[in-house]
């Protein structure tokens, strides 16, 4: 080969089921996840695979768990710290996105769609992001609504990019437990190691300067600025982009750290694979 490809090594950082909680049982500071937690153990692999059609045949836990998002009272919620609400909000997307798939579970393709999307993809299911409402709190509300209306409105925490699991290969890996405030830090750097170890999302060729990128930092390059803005520019990239390659960098191990903290390369972005991301 004329060039030798070398792809991103990272260091790993060292990082009873109930029924869900209930809006008279809810506590001033968290959220009881031990439905859902059950729900991630028995049906999601360490790989972050899910089998869906055993969720779809036993979907007990997960209803319990979303019964409980429904009864939650927001005078509760509005005590929990930040970090709680953060782990709350994600616990639901993901939960809701589950929810979502054994409902279409098997997924039918249009015949149009599938020209374009995978035929298992959540890309199949009309309204899926903007049509489909689930109560929380009392309130109607969209997946979209829950990640573009309070995750990344309310909150400056671009690590929910590495932790929204929106049921494609090329999202982030779901985990078998559930986000908890009081560990959220821990686990969101670790849910950005294992999601910029992948060969999938982050792709660095020195020898040709060109480093591939994973969408979701196209998608959302502005919600890096201000917590992850370098102090030094990097390279003639924009501001967006150079706050994404500060957060990347973070997690790599040298040289490739000092290779994205130069800007001397090309950005590009990888492919995103729609499939389901299910157990086989």
């Amino acid at each position: 080969m004329k060039y030798a490809m070398f792809f991103v090594c990272l260091l790993v950082w060292g990082n009873s089921s109930g029924p869900a909680l209930s809006a008279r049982s809810a506590s001033a500071n968290s959220f009881d996840s031990n439905s859902y937690a059950r729900v991630l153990q028995e049906h999601v692999d360490s790989n972050g695979m899910v089998n869906y059609r055993g969720l779809k045949a036993s979907p007990h836990a997960l209803n319990s768990y979303l019964q409980g998002l429904r009864d939650l009272r927001r005078s509760d919620y509005d005590q929990w710290p930040e970090q709680a609400k953060i782990a709350f909000w994600l616990n639901a997307y993901n939960g809701l996105t589950l929810k979502t798939i054994i409902d279409h579970y098997p997924i039918r393709s249009s015949f149009l769609k599938a020209r374009i999307y995978p035929k298992n993809s959540i890309r199949q299911i009309s309204g899926v992001w903007d049509k489909i409402t689930y109560r929380v709190m009392g309130e109607d509300m969209t997946l979209e609504h829950i990640e573009h209306r309070i995750l990344r409105a309310k909150f400056k925490e671009p690590r929910i990019h590495m932790a929204l699991v929106c049921a494609a290969m090329s999202c982030p890996h779901l985990r078998n437990e559930p986000y908890d405030g009081a560990r959220l830090d821990a686990q969101l750097d670790d849910q950005s190691i294992r999601f910029l170890s992948s060969r999938a999302k982050l792709k660095i060729t020195r020898m040709d300067k060109v480093i591939h990128l994973s969408p979701i930092f196209k998608w959302f390059p502005q919600d890096f600025l201000g917590p992850y803005s370098p102090k030094q520019a990097i390279g003639k990239h924009s501001k967006e982009n150079q706050a994404v390659l500060h957060f990347v960098a973070g997690y790599l191990k040298e040289p490739y750290q000092q290779f994205l903290m130069t800007g001397d390369y090309k950005l590009r972005y990888l492919d995103y694979d729609w499939s389901l991301n299910e157990q086989m």
